[in-house]
């Protein structure tokens, strides 16, 4: 989309503000986020794909309750390159967070414990679902360089978006954050998700469940504990599914992310076996733990296209092939990217189907100082 030339070359803003860049490679998306607020019907059977992912169907009685963050198109920043890639025409592609908290704690101050870019085939209805390794060393939109899920932590969903952008040549200018109250009074509504869980998981799933006990003894969460006790294809209630999804100790957070993926799957398949008149009635209490800066006001009256989307494939970044593990001092236990000039070439092909794609020169240049900062690290 159109963008401001001039301003491109001079300068660009970060998620604090302006911030002037050498030779002027990063720049706003003003015109472009204009358009696209112009454009949000014709997008909203997409929007209502992604909130079914997370877990959250919006009805118009509930917009109200729902947490709707205002995001100044200038602050998020895309590389130069971006602007002028023509083969991610075609495509919507919104981040999904989710913050280990609860109570409406959406904002800026939580970790994401799941980060995920869920990028939409406009004309096909194909969805793809590429988690990052919320532990991966990269820049967090800020030339700092730290594991990824502390970008939302220091600056909120804008930088969490620049992260994004900056590191792996992205346009990403919307987003969804739940937290994990919302995906268990999704899930219970939904009358569960079928997961083949694992012998090995089994421990580790009874565990969280216990973990998101609070001491309020009224607390609905109390009534909900219900041990898992076999292993194999079965129906999770919600707060199982969300302990399910919250496993580290079993394939790390590899694994942990592929479970992830895995319940969000089980709930597109799910809510597509319901009426839509039913998700609508879904969300008056799930709403609460639900932050985004999306315009969600035209999707109840299409709630009826879901059962055109379809999840085709999905991954996790950095790629199994171009990744390894290291303690980077005080930053601790990180995943690597061993080169992320390689892994944003692999991820433009895994969404757009792009052949040989050649990273940004700031993607080059943040590879090679995460190159630098890891290599005594790298296991």
């Amino acid at each position: 989309m159109a963008s401001n030339t001039s301003n491109r070359e001079k300068s660009h803003r970060s998620a604090q503000g302006a911030k002037a860049v050498k030779n002027g490679k990063r720049v706003s998306s003003r015109k472009r986020k204009a358009k696209q607020r112009r454009r949000i019907i014709l997008f909203a059977a997409e929007l209502i794909a992604l909130v079914v992912l997370v877990g959250v169907i919006v009805a118009v009685s509930t917009i109200g309750k729902m947490e709707k963050v205002h995001i100044n198109p200038e602050d998020i920043v895309f590389n130069e390159k971006v602007e002028e890639n023509t083969q991610m025409k075609g495509y919507r592609n919104i981040a999904l967070f989710a913050v280990d908290s609860r109570k409406g704690k959406l904002g800026k101050g939580q970790r994401t414990d799941t980060i995920m870019i869920a990028s939409i085939n406009q004309d096909t209805g194909d969805v793809k679902l590429c988690s990052i390794y919320r532990d991966t060393y990269l820049n967090l939109g800020n030339d700092k360089y730290n594991k990824a899920n502390a970008a939302y932590a220091q600056g909120g969903p804008e930088q969490a978006l620049n992260m994004l952008n900056w590191n792996f040549d992205m346009n990403i200018t919307e987003y969804i954050t739940v937290g994990f109250d919302a995906l268990i009074e999704v899930i219970d509504a939904l009358g569960g998700v079928q997961i083949d869980v694992a012998e090995n998981e089994i421990h580790d799933l009874n565990n969280y469940q216990r973990s998101m006990f609070v001491e309020d003894e009224n607390d609905p969460l109390n009534e909900n504990i219900v041990k898992v006790t076999e292993p194999g294809l079965q129906t999770l209630n919600g707060l199982q599914a969300t302990a399910y999804c919250r496993i580290r100790y079993v394939g790390d957070d590899y694994g942990r992310t592929e479970r992830q993926r895995k319940v969000l799957m089980a709930c597109m398949d799910k809510a597509k076996q319901a009426s839509p008149a039913t998700l609508v009635e879904i969300l008056n209490s799930a709403i609460d733990d639900v932050s985004t800066n999306l315009d969600l006001g035209e999707m109840a009256s299409i709630l009826q296209d879901v059962n055109s989307y379809q999840i085709v494939a999905q991954d996790g970044l950095p790629f199994e092939s171009n990744r390894s593990t290291g303690n980077i001092g005080s930053k601790g236990d990180c995943v690597i990217p061993l080169d992320l000039t390689d892994n944003v070439t692999m991820l433009h092909e895994f969404l757009f189907d792009v052949e040989d794609y050649t990273p940004s020169e700031q993607v080059q240049e943040y590879s090679e100082k995460i190159k630098s900062d890891t290599a005594a690290y790298v296991r």
